[in-house]
């Protein structure tokens, strides 16, 4: 934004970024996303995380024609009726319920039990991990659990009585700290792999070293490593490394921007209509910043934005449709990338 601001804003117009705290929680996240439409008027809300806030949030955006660009991966929230106010550059939790699938028999698991909390893509997560292994033989056996619980230990013991190979850990951060410290303690032996955005190094401090060691964070989108856009980004936030989440937000903005340029309409509508346009034509010329996009679109050339979280290809319900998924492993106290 405020590069785009340096070189003269946009539409004649400078832009205004503005930030509010949806605390993961559903409530706070509608009371922020009023405060922003209401108040301030947005265009847009941009890097909407957790799918219950998401989910909230969506329909107050397309009742007021404010376009999301979120990271909610619920497949629930692109089946609502949003009228195209809505895309994501995360994969919906199917793809990551397949991934998950796909990892599990890759390390040869026989005997899986999922573990989750009731979030709105708990079920979904599920089935996809059964489709993907049962048919290869693979015996699955699953629990929902309260993630408000300080303990998880009968939940712990129940697993344990079903002797599994591989343990899906699929809570958030802190959840899976808890969970990590009760497995720890029962002596659990078996391989154990979770979602990448429960499994941080906030986690590992968390949980503990010896606790957290071995463990498999998987489903992550993995970003552009190797692309401009990603070494830009590592510039310009000042980091050596950059998690999905940071670049998914750096793309957001993007793309937001270089529609409303495209349609030469910048509010959330022109959003809508326009995004595709600037993303979805393979054969347009590639840019990985707005400066770069904006400058093409003014000498009237066709462009397609891919970013530092890759390719923001977007299905007409607006899901993401190209995603590179990477799966790290804790040792000694440190995520390393490993190969599935």
């Amino acid at each position: 934004v405020d590069q785009v601001n340096a070189a003269g804003g946009l539409l004649g117009r400078k832009l205004e970024y503005l930030a509010e705290d949806d605390q993961t929680n559903a409530e706070a996240g509608v009371r922020a996303a009023r405060k922003l439409i209401d108040v301030d008027r947005v265009a847009a809300i941009m890097s909407v995380w957790a799918s219950a806030v998401g989910s909230a949030v969506v329909p107050l955006c397309w009742e007021n024609k404010v376009m999301l660009l979120g990271i909610s991966a619920a497949d629930s929230i692109a089946l609502l009726p949003h009228q195209g106010y809505f895309v994501r550059t995360q994969p919906h939790t199917e793809l990551q319920g397949k991934e998950f699938g796909r990892f599990a028999l890759s390390l040869g698991a026989k005997n899986l039990y999922l573990m989750m909390p009731q979030t709105p893509f708990t079920e979904t997560v599920f089935k996809a991990i059964r489709e993907t292994v049962e048919p290869k033989g693979v015996k699955v056996q699953s629990v929902i659990f309260d993630g408000k619980k300080a303990s998880f230990r009968s939940e712990v013991d129940e697993m344990m009585r079903a002797n599994p190979d591989l343990l899906m850990m699929g809570g958030y951060q802190a959840e899976n700290i808890v969970m990590a410290k009760d497995l720890f303690r029962a002596n659990f032996n078996g391989k154990i792999m979770g979602f990448a955005f429960g499994m941080t190094p906030s986690f590992i401090e968390g949980a503990g070293k010896e606790a957290a060691e071995g463990m498999y964070a998987c489903a992550e989108p993995a970003p552009a490593g190797g692309s401009a856009a990603y070494a830009s980004l590592k510039a310009l936030v000042k980091r050596d490394t950059l998690d999905t989440y940071i670049c998914q937000a750096y793309d957001h903005a993007n793309l937001a921007i270089l529609a409303m340029a495209k349609g030469k309409d910048a509010s959330g509508t022109g959003i809508r209509d326009n995004i595709r346009k600037i993303a979805n034509d393979d054969s347009a010329m590639k840019v990985d910043n707005a400066l770069d996009g904006l400058k093409a679109i003014n000498d009237g050339k066709e462009i397609k934005y891919a970013g530092a979280s890759g390719p923001c290809k977007f299905s007409d319900i607006g899901n993401i449709i190209e995603v590179a998924f990477r799966t790290t492993q804790i040792k000694d106290g440190k995520l390393v990338e490993v190969k599935s």
